[in-house]
This record gives C-alpha cells, structure tokens and sequence, in this order.
C-alpha cells in the first residue's frame, strides 16, 4: 500500500515517462539555445544556467559540471572572449569546475568595469563669478 501511495506521489510530481521526456527535451533545447544577454552580469548568467541544470536534475538527469562548463564558455557575450581564451589555454577544462569558473569571470567582470568607470571619470571646470566649480563626471 505504501508502495502505491509512492508511486502515485512520483506520477503526480514527475509526470508519466511520456511527458518526463518532453520536460527532458524542452530543457535540452532552452539550454542549448541559452546564450548570455549583452547587459547580463556574470552572475544573473550563472544562475541561468544553475536553474536549468537544477531542473534537469529534479527529472532525475544530471549534467556533468564539464558540460556545464563548456556550455558556460561557448555561450558567454563577447565583452569576455579575452578571458574565455586566456581559461581554454591555462586550465584543463575537463576538471575544471563550475564554481571556479564564475569566480574567474565574475573578477574579470569586477575588473573591466572598474577601469571602464574610471576611464569615465573627467572633470570638468566650469567659472562662476571668480570661483570655478569641479565637478567630477
């Protein structure tokens, strides 16, 4: 009787084999078709594809953090090719993992964007009556 109940329970919350594959090949497509947005940060990115690869595994499939990686890599917006080619020819990516990963690119993202804040920054005088106001930009 507690055996029905489970398997009933399991039928309820994962579907029937039928649609548990169509789940399957549904999130294979929105994975593959997932490519990083042009004003997306590493880390809205990163939980992008954590919550994909959190609902294939809620179906019983894992992804392997290699796949998730190499995904990762080949989907990133080009702003991050510098860093994605410097990964590729320092690391093994095969044992490389997904943590180490968002670490290096969200320091390299930390980075660019504060030398572009910087670069920026200009002042600017303006004379009024016999004092100049500085304004930083």
């Amino acid at each position: 009787m507690a055996k029905d109940a489970w398997e009933i329970l399991k039928t309820a919350h994962e579907g029937t084999t039928k649609v548990k594959s169509a789940k399957i090949q549904l999130l294979n497509t929105k994975f593959e078709n997932l490519k990083m947005l042009e004003d997306e940060s590493i880390q809205d990115y990163h939980l992008n594809i954590i919550d994909i690869a959190n609902s294939f595994e809620s179906l019983g499939e894992k992804i392997s953090d290699e796949k998730l990686v190499r995904k990762i890599l080949r989907s990133l917006h080009k702003r991050v090719d510098m860093k994605v080619t410097a990964i590729e020819e320092a690391q093994d990516i095969s044992s490389l993992k997904v943590d180490e990963l968002i670490g290096s690119l969200q320091n390299f993202e930390i980075t660019v964007n504060n030398k572009t804040d910087k670069k920026s920054k200009s002042i600017v005088v303006t004379p009024t009556l016999n004092y100049f106001n500085y304004l930083i930009i």
